[in-house]
């Protein structure tokens, strides 16, 4: 049990610092509407992942196939993010930003960061190959994968922590003009991400094999 302990901690870690439109929405959130309001949207990332999670768990090595066989499913949460990105990207600067976050509000980021880790099948086909390789070395045992993965989702959520801590700091220096080049900047990457999501599933299966894949990750 301690040995997959001290294995799932360096993992959750690293997945932390994971580059992709969480991670840059998650210090966009934090720096702007401040400490609460990042932990709120960085518990509907962890909801989404713990979903994945289960579903990876207790689907098969089958799903995987079915998802290399829907590129569909990569164009259309591609186009989500790609649209998110580009209204973020034009909207209009609000002094909304800087009035004080309300319960209400809480939730809806709880929401939206669920919402924004679950459109990326991406997160989902990372799961489900972790598993693939980490479920042998484990024995498939229920109690083992458990403790595992519970160690990597914690490891993952306090790392998170001090990251929005971090970008908490940055609030004293952040005036109107500087949030407005942040949001264009979160659109842009939100835009960057929804590209690259679509053009995977415009790619043709044999250079988008997800077995490969895989094998790379375990390598």
């Amino acid at each position: 049990m301690i040995e997959d302990i001290q294995t799932a901690i360096p993992l959750g870690f690293l997945l932390s610092f994971m580059i992709g439109p969480v991670f840059f929405v998650l210090l966009e959130t934090s720096a702007i509407k401040g400490f609460r309001a990042g932990v709120s949207f960085n518990i509907g990332v962890i909801i989404a992942d713990v979903v994945f999670l289960l579903i990876a768990y207790f689907s098969s090595f089958q799903l995987l196939e079915n998802l290399s066989n829907q590129p569909g499913l990569f164009v259309f949460g591609g186009m989500i993010l790609l649209i998110y990105g580009i209204v973020i990207f034009i909207k209009k600067a609000s002094k909304k930003d800087n009035v004080k976050v309300s319960t209400g509000t809480y939730l809806s980021l709880i929401v939206k960061g669920f919402l924004l880790n679950f459109i990326n099948i991406g997160v989902l086909v990372f799961w489900l190959g972790l598993i693939v390789i980490v479920g042998p070395s484990l024995d498939n045992n229920p109690n083992r994968i458990v403790i595992f993965f519970g160690t990597v989702i914690i490891v993952y959520f306090i790392t998170d922590l001090f990251k929005i801590l971090l970008a908490k700091q940055l609030k004293r220096y952040l005036t109107q003009e500087r949030i407005v080049l942040i949001k264009k900047g979160l659109g842009v990457v939100l835009i960057v991400c929804g590209i690259v999501l679509i053009t995977k599933g415009f790619l043709p299966k044999e250079k988008f094999n997800i077995k490969d894949g895989i094998e790379r990750i375990s390598e």
